[in-house]
């Protein structure tokens, strides 16, 4: 098992969370939370049945991860984000939505794959947009890196598939050069760069801001090897 770094890929910025967020973080987190526990979580027994299984990492405002949990309710979604107010927003939809399938985590990725999830448990992991980090002083806080996939690899059951999104170029070539030098993943891509958009990742407000400063947005996608 990779160690795991001390220094944090993100930073709790202050965002307002309206007081229906509130609400939602109070009266619906008992549902739809998964709080930190001793022992690595039972997927099965959190939602009640075996089925597929899908990670997102960093969700932000829970576009992706509510479509796709909306729109697949066959398959179980979990959600990792450290910022209250899109949680908040997750849970309002979650609960609009009926959506079962759906569960939360509020910490540290690289935490919770390092000590919550057991190995070859998930089918899919989506990291889309993470913060850059444009400064070269800052590079070191970037959440892809070698370490970081490793984990990812290790979390994937054979054949499971890691996505990545990212609209900053020198991040979508160390993604690139991280992803390629782990043993346990092979690039669907022919010639093993960027894929084509996925149909399944809706636009994020991330893209579309991106967009809008003329980046173009680099996706990337891995399959799990067989053991």
């Amino acid at each position: 098992m990779p160690e795991h770094r001390t220094i944090r890929s993100y930073v709790l910025r202050g965002g307002r969370v309206t007081a229906a967020q509130e609400r939602a973080l109070a009266a619906l987190w008992p549902h739809y939370g998964i709080d930190r526990r001793e022992a690595t979580l039972d997927l099965d027994r959190i939602f009640g049945r075996h089925a597929r299984r899908c990670l997102e990492i960093g969700f932000g405002a829970g576009e992706v991860i509510g479509t796709l949990a909306e729109a697949n309710r066959d398959v179980d979604f979990l959600g990792i984000e450290v910022h209250r107010p899109g949680i908040g927003r997750l849970l309002l939809r979650a609960a609009a939505a009926q959506l079962e399938n759906l569960r939360v985590i509020e910490r540290d990725a690289v935490e919770v794959l390092g000590h919550d999830l057991a190995d070859a448990s998930l089918d899919e992991i989506l990291v889309f947009f993470p913060d850059p980090w444009h400064k070269k002083r800052h590079v070191k806080r970037r959440l892809v890196d070698a370490r970081f996939v490793a984990l990812l690899a290790a979390k994937l059951r054979p054949g499971g598939v890691l996505r990545l999104a990212t609209d900053w170029e020198p991040y979508a070539e160390q993604m690139l050069a991280v992803c390629a030098a782990e043993p346990r993943l092979r690039s669907l891509s022919p010639d093993g760069t960027y894929v084509a958009r996925p149909a399944l990742r809706p636009p994020t407000r991330f893209e579309r801001r991106g967009e809008r400063l003329g980046h173009r947005v680099r996706d990337l996608a891995y399959q799990r090897r067989d053991a």
